[in-house]
């Protein structure tokens, strides 16, 4: 049997829809259609009524284990394995994810497939929204695909249980962000969840605030915006949201802005906030800007 092609060199975080553009013949480039809605039409539904050329549908569930710590657990590698593969992704291909929302579902993605050592994979950064006000034109055709030969790797150790998030909470040096929009993080509001409010601690840092016209700040103004949160070169930082799927936009956010090496909390406050004998804080934490 001939082994699969060596994966790519790493690849940049983002691209932009002019790249995107120049690309859609590269046979290397495989490109991901992730949009998913917490409340509304299926994914598959909007990707029906148009997508880039040749994207390929994933649905978020099948990136998800199917048990595990709150609503999106991570999927084990045979899982994520077997949906790249269906995908039609290669050991050597470039993965370029969208979506619909500014790079929160699609982030996701971009962090499982780093987590499971590809490298090769980016956001394109506006999402479709960039893509079509560049003027590029979208497609109702489902491209043929072959299956891939992905092989997801063991999976890095890029994230935390809540007992692991509890140990932080006073910790010296470790930071918990929680990247849920504003009035979910106060408790002002819990659409989903089992409680209000947040992990007693963490800082409000919602992942609407990482982009501007839906498409990411520049690294400095990234990089100013989680110093102003206490993300400093060498700090432990812990994100979540409500479900682990948003908070990867947080660490997409300090990989632009250099500031790598935050961990996710897999279960999220659906995991947290399930669990009756773990505290939940409400408001604002002392210092939240």
């Amino acid at each position: 049997m001939t082994p699969a092609p060596a994966a790519p060199d790493p690849a940049p975080h983002l691209v932009d829809a002019e790249w995107l553009s120049k690309h859609l013949d590269d046979e290397r480039v495989r490109i991901v259609d992730l949009r998913w809605y917490l409340r509304g039409k299926p994914g598959i539904e909007a990707y029906a009524s148009g997508h880039v050329p040749g994207a390929v549908f994933v649905d978020l569930t099948d990136v998800t284990a199917e048990t595990g710590p709150g609503r999106h657990p991570i999927p084990s590698p045979e899982r994520l394995t077997a949906a790249m593969r269906r995908a039609g992704v290669r050991a050597n291909s470039h993965v370029v994810v969208y979506d619909d929302a500014a790079g929160s579902i699609a982030a996701r993605l971009w962090w499982l497939l780093r987590a499971h050592g590809h490298a090769a994979i980016s956001v394109l950064d506006g999402g479709l929204p960039a893509w079509t006000a560049a003027g590029h034109p979208l497609s109702t055709e489902v491209p043929a695909t072959t299956p891939g030969d992905f092989i997801a790797g063991p999976r890095a150790p890029w994230a935390v249980d809540k007992t692991e998030v509890k140990a932080r909470i006073g910790r010296p040096g470790a930071v918990l962000l929680d990247a849920r929009a504003r009035e979910r993080y106060r408790g002002d509001e819990e659409p989903i969840d089992a409680r209000p409010g947040h992990v007693p601690g963490a800082k409000s840092a919602p992942f609407a605030g990482n982009v501007r016209d839906g498409r990411f700040l520049s690294p400095g103004e990234l990089r100013a915006r989680y110093a102003a949160l206490g993300i400093t070169d060498g700090r432990e930082v812990v994100v979540y949201c409500g479900s682990g799927v948003t908070a990867c936009h947080d660490l997409l956010a300090m990989e632009l802005a250099g500031l790598g090496g935050a961990r996710l909390y897999e279960g999220s406050w659906s995991d947290w906030s399930a669990d009756p004998l773990l505290p939940a804080a409400r408001g604002d934490e002392p210092g939240t800007l």
